[in-house]
């Protein structure tokens, strides 16, 4: 499996454990292909970095690197005997890479750009699908082109041979398929999209030679006999288009990719299939937390609302159906319902117990950015880019006002903590308040000369604070309208204001300057300054007791500061970045419940991670629980010794996922570790009967280990480097 971050990870499709990441192409560019040699022992890659690399999959170890300096390579195919790599590049040529002999020698189409391409299963021809509409068949030992199939009206985009090498399938760039006959060249079957009513974008052989399988924008996976060219099985389970299709080399399971995120592997006889990827496969949007269902709920830019157990980190469910990315989510008071707004300018409105969407609110006329239940549950607040807010019927969807009166983007909806008004800013630098029942504009709060990035209610909902892009604070008082404080300190735009629980004090943060100021509610004035973040700071909330608050910037920079002392109690630094997003900022950051000193984070690759806070004398600790990342789990601080009921597979399957074999204490010192684990196996069993899954041996559920790669040098890593 490629990834964005430049790593490789290899998976054993017994229990879906990662066995290497491989790690050797440029840190944060793109892998774009990976493929397997015919026997399996290697692995080619291709990455943005302008590199191919051949891996050894035992070892893990890189064994050869092809520099291809100016021209991406946009293809890869190897030989059936493994010795032979041929290479796309995006000047249109095809460089038939010779691992052996360390040589190089290029293809040219006569002109045409070549597209695609696919090794006889003898390996002595290669077939070429070009722009000029033909495909190609081109012998490797003469170096001479044996035949050009014609039929095609546009370009040829995917090619592939029957496992017998007496049939050839191609793809078009207007979802074409074609069956050719290699001996003859006469065009045997045609498939169009709108045979399964939608484009194709994806299309395989069976290793028997007497299937296709396509898949496309109909979101279905498709089964086609070659003889007759008919459809004769349709399996569906994806939300979204299907953008790539293997088959199994056996024949009897098929991999499906979607653009909803997910991976899915299908029992060819039964039809039936296993969910494999379950985590984001964008950068987390927003999260709320739901205490009394000890759930976390996270929303992303890959379309999706993820629903997580808190204590374990499993994803219970995932609610799909918008076609944009979800912008925000909020629990309903009672938290049995869940809103979600989205760049498709809509809002969902979830059954929280069974998935189902039980409302599609619709009206806006531009990205819903931000969606708010009222105190009382009967009400939901948006905003759009639209310039409008909208006041909505909780139970039966319908649009009850709309509130026009910003003269541009609307960014931010507050309810007040009694629910009988709205507040909203944005783009105009002002914030309105607004009477609930009738839809008025009671107040517009005019003063800042900047943007409005957030807004939030004292706890008495007696005064509103405000964050501006003209590097201020204001506070507000809520019954006349007026500006009571301006708070000045930041030597750049505010982005984040939140009140302590108690309402005594305001922490702001500025995304450019990298400091947070706490003030004073009643005097304005700044109590500390906290200083220390290396980087732009997006998200900052106080602990549900008001005794710390925590700040977390890009790159991941997280720091603990105690609000008494302003002392920095822990901080915390990872690569890569975690959030942004268009023209504004979102709180991927949630404190749990009062009882519990423990946070949720997510971040720009998907993941949502657990910290638990842990107070020693004076000192403060923070630990990470567990973090799902592309499908996987982490579970850290647990013992599997001794624990009564788990099998020899269970501990095997807990300690992948980051589970001790040996105690560091004694078993009875460690009983909430014992207690944590039967937890954690009582999910699993659970995941695992509430996932439909093909008759196929024992899948682990898709929550994996802590990552551990070992880092290469290019020295230790390449045996050979061909340059071209």
């Amino acid at each position: 499996m490629a990834r964005y971050s430049g790593n490789i990870d290899v998976y054993l499709t017994s229990n879906w454990e990662r066995t290497w990441i491989l790690n050797g192409h440029t840190k944060g560019v793109y892998v774009t292909i990976c493929k397997y040699s015919p026997n399996g022992d290697r692995i080619v890659s291709v990455g943005r970095d302008y590199t191919v690399r051949v891996w050894e999959v035992a070892t893990g170890d890189c064994l050869y690197i092809f520099l291809s300096h100016s021209n991406p390579v946009n293809g890869v195919a190897y030989s059936p005997q493994g010795n032979v790599i041929a290479l796309i590049k995006s000047d249109g040529t095809v460089r038939l890479w010779d691992l052996e002999a360390g040589d190089c020698r290029s293809i040219a189409s006569r002109g045409s750009r070549i597209n695609s391409m696919s090794f006889s299963p003898k390996g002595d021809t290669i077939a070429l699908g070009c722009d000029d509409h033909r495909v190609r068949l081109w012998d490797v030992g003469s170096g001479e082109f044996r035949s050009i199939l014609v039929g095609h009206t546009k370009a040829v985009l995917a090619i592939a041979y029957s496992a017998q090498g007496d049939l050839l399938i191609s793809k078009d760039y207007y979802y074409e398929v074609r069956v050719w006959e290699v001996e003859t060249g006469a065009c045997r079957h045609i498939i169009r999209g709108d045979a399964c009513a939608e484009d194709i974008y994806s299309v395989a052989y069976s290793p028997q030679g007497d299937r296709i399988v396509t898949g496309g924008r109909d979101k279905a996976v498709r089964l086609w006999d070659v003889e007759t060219g008919e459809c004769h099985q349709t399996m569906s389970g994806h939300t979204w288009y299907v953008n790539k299709i293997l088959y199994s080399p056996k024949g009897d399971y098929i991999a499906s990719v979607s653009d909803d995120g997910t991976m899915r592997l299908w029992n060819v006889g039964s039809g039936s299939s296993r969910k494999i990827s379950i985590s984001h496969s964008g950068l987390v949007l927003g999260l709320k937390y739901s205490s009394k269902r000890n759930q976390v709920a996270s929303c992303s830019s890959d379309r999706t609302i993820r629903l997580w157990d808190a204590e374990i980190g499993i994803c219970s469910r995932t609610l799909t159906g918008h076609w944009g990315s979800v912008k925000a989510v909020s629990y309903s008071p009672q938290e049995d319902r869940l809103v979600s707004c989205s760049g498709d300018k809509t809002m969902r409105l979830w059954d929280v117990e069974s998935g189902a969407c039980r409302h599609i609110l619709s009206g806006h006329t531009n990205d819903v950015v931000d969606v708010a239940f009222s105190p009382q549950g009967d009400q939901i607040a948006s905003a759009s880019r639209d310039k409008a807010v909208r006041l909505w019927n909780a139970e039966t969807g319908e649009c009850q006002h709309v509130l026009a009166g910003h003269r541009d983007q609307v960014w931010v909806v507050i309810y007040s903590p009694h629910g009988n008004q709205v507040a909203s800013a944005g783009k105009d630098g002002t914030v309105r308040l607004w009477d609930v029942d009738t839809g008025d504009c009671q107040h517009t709060l005019t003063g800042h000369s900047g943007i409005i990035q957030n807004i939030a209610y004292s706890s008495n909902g007696n005064q509103i604070a405000s964050a501006s892009y003209d590097k201020t604070v204001r506070l507000w008082d809520v019954e006349i309208g007026v500006c009571s404080h301006i708070l000045i300190g930041h030597q750049s735009s505010v982005t984040r204001v939140v009140y302590s629980p108690r309402g005594d004090q305001i922490a702001s943060a500025s995304y450019d300057d990298k400091t947070v100021r706490l003030w004073d509610t009643e005097s304005g004035e700044c109590c500390h300054t906290l200083t220390g973040h290396e980087k732009e700071i997006y998200a900052i909330a106080y602990s549900p007791r008001g005794n710390l608050i925590a700040s977390w910037s890009d790159y991941e920079e997280g720091r603990l500061w105690d609000v008494a002392t302003g002392d920095c109690v822990w901080s915390l630094n990872h690569d890569g970045p975690i959030q942004y997003f268009g023209e504004y900022v979102s709180d991927s950051f949630v404190w749990m419940s009062a009882d519990v000193d423990s946070f949720i984070t997510g971040g720009k690759s998907g993941s949502v991670t657990k910290w638990d806070v842990i107070k020693e004398g004076d000192q403060y600790r923070v630990r990470m629980r567990w973090k799902s990342i592309n499908g996987q789990l982490a579970l850290k601080g647990a013992c599997v010794q001794d624990v009564q009921g788990l099998s020899d597979i269970n501990k095997r399957l807990l300690k992948q996922r980051g589970a001790t074999g040996e105690p560091s204490v004694r078993l009875r010192e460690a009983s909430k570790k014992v207690m944590t684990m039967a937890s954690v196996v009582s999910k699993l069993k659970s995941s695992s009967s509430n996932t439909e899954a093909p008759d196929s041996p024992s899948v682990s559920p898709a929550i994996s280990f802590t990552e551990h790669s070992e880092q290469r040098s290019e020295q230790e890593m390449g045996e050979g480097i061909l340059e071209n």
